[in-house]
């Protein structure tokens, strides 16, 4: 089964079905979905499928993140239906005794009415009975993308409401009710900001010593979890050198040069929630002076976006404001365009300024760039430039990429940085660092 406040006392506390996370929390999310929808709408929402990585072996879970946002069940095989009311009927796994024997048990509909706080609950199997009598008065059906799964989509009366054009995508709507933090999920994403500072802080200690780009990718996964992650957010990207310049670079497979940054791009999740930082840095102790001038170029522009994460701003705002930042410092390091027309910034700047953070690294993702910052969201801001080797650009910079990102909660006065380390100016160099930058404690709960 699933951890509960009595057979894990250590991590949850009554009353609570997620780490931080109450009951009643998960109630109020349904409800406040539910009032943004259509009158007699109803939502059905899909467990995650079990993936294989080859044969029969199984990648690690990951839950559907609507349906846990929804629902906090964290194990696979049911779906998630809520009325028009905000009542939770949830159609879990029919008993297997003997897949219990290889998985453990699942969520039975004992669990899902005692843990999970369901007003009803059923087998996958009596779907039909009681699915279809939900669908037949029913404006209009909204579902995530897992309904549509070969696990789900077999079952006669969601197919039959898929023939009857009235299932709806949930994703716009539920991205709306998610990307806004409440109290209790920011702070969860300060707890696992803070765990990623800390494992970066510990890379960053131990890089110069480690000259390999996946001796760096074990240690901040190792940094990580033995600090209470389950499981990293996203591949690690370490790149050293000019595989820096490749925005999503993950073979993580070269020795590390003497002289060389590494731009390391690097989350975890705890409890559904997950953090996102990269930082830039050299192994050896110090920065060169072409590397110092960009350097210094990313790190303003961070910290001048900064300044508009704000309530009534938006994410395409602080995005132009960051490409004009970049394009006359890039005229300021002699890089033009053709003839006499301003530098293509995109072409050394390829990203968008940033992202929604939360249950994904990329969330919310109904929600348009051009959407007014509200408290309670989370960003990822991350300005770069990257030179690969043959861009058209003065000798010293090739071959340099830098990227610098950190985590921003919206507040109701402007913004606060949730992550526990500033990304030192270049001229501090690793060994000069000030105590804390390393000592500094994460949050306990």
């Amino acid at each position: 089964g699933q951890p509960t406040p009595e057979t894990h006392p250590e991590l949850l506390e009554a009353g609570e079905i997620m780490p931080g996370i109450s009951a009643a929390e998960f109630h109020q999310r349904r409800k406040s979905l539910m009032s943004i929808l259509p009158r007699n709408s109803l939502v059905a929402i899909g467990s995650a499928p079990i993936k294989t990585m080859s044969d029969i072996i199984p990648y690690p879970y990951r839950p559907d993140s609507d349906y846990l946002y929804y629902t906090g069940c964290q194990q696979p095989g049911g779906i998630a239906v809520i009325k028009a009311n905000g009542d939770l009927c949830m159609f879990v796994s029919d008993p297997d005794p003997e897949r219990s024997v290889w998985d453990g048990t699942l969520a039975d509909k004992e669990a899902a009415l005692s843990v999970f706080h369901a007003n009803e609950t059923y087998t996958i199997a009596e779907i039909p009975k009681y699915f279809g009598e939900m669908v037949k008065y029913a404006s209009g059906v909204y579902c995530n993308e897992n309904i549509l799964s070969p696990t789900f989509r077999k079952v006669s009366k969601i197919q039959e409401a898929f023939e009857q054009n009235k299932l709806r995508s949930l994703s716009p709507h539920s991205s709306q009710i998610r990307v806004v933090k409440s109290p209790a999920e920011i702070s969860l994403m300060k707890r696992v900001a803070d765990i990623s500072s800390q494992a970066f802080i510990q890379t960053i200690k131990t890089s110069k010593h480690w000259p390999h780009e996946h001796l760096l990718a074990a240690t901040i996964e190792y940094e990580s979890k033995i600090r209470g992650a389950q499981r990293m957010a996203f591949p690690p990207v370490v790149g050293s050198g000019a595989n820096a310049s490749v925005i999503h670079y993950s073979r993580n497979d070269q020795r590390i040069r003497e002289g060389d940054l590494v731009l390391m791009d690097a989350g975890c999740e705890l409890h559904g929630y997950v953090s996102d930082i990269t930082r830039t840095w050299p192994p050896c102790g110090s920065f060169s002076p072409a590397q110092r001038e960009i350097y210094e170029i990313v790190l303003s522009t961070m910290n001048e976006c900064f300044k508009l994460c704000h309530p009534g701003a938006n994410l395409l705002q602080i995005h132009s404001h960051s490409m004009q930042l970049l394009s006359k410092a890039l005229i300021g390091l002699g890089i033009k365009g053709q003839g006499h027309s301003p530098p293509d910034v995109g072409k050394f700047n390829p990203t968008a300024i940033g992202h929604y953070l939360g249950m994904d690294v990329h969330d919310s993702g109904g929600v348009s760039r051009g959407e007014s910052l509200r408290p309670g969201m989370v960003l990822a801001i991350e300005p770069g430039l990257y030179f690969p080797k043959d861009a058209d650009v003065p000798d010293r910079y090739r071959g340099i990429g830098i990227r610098i990102e950190d985590e921003v909660l919206i507040t109701d006065s402007g913004y606060e940085v949730i992550i526990c380390f500033l990304a030192c100016g270049s001229k501090l160099t690793l060994s000069r660092c000030p105590p804390r930058f390393f000592q500094r404690p994460f949050r306990k709960r």
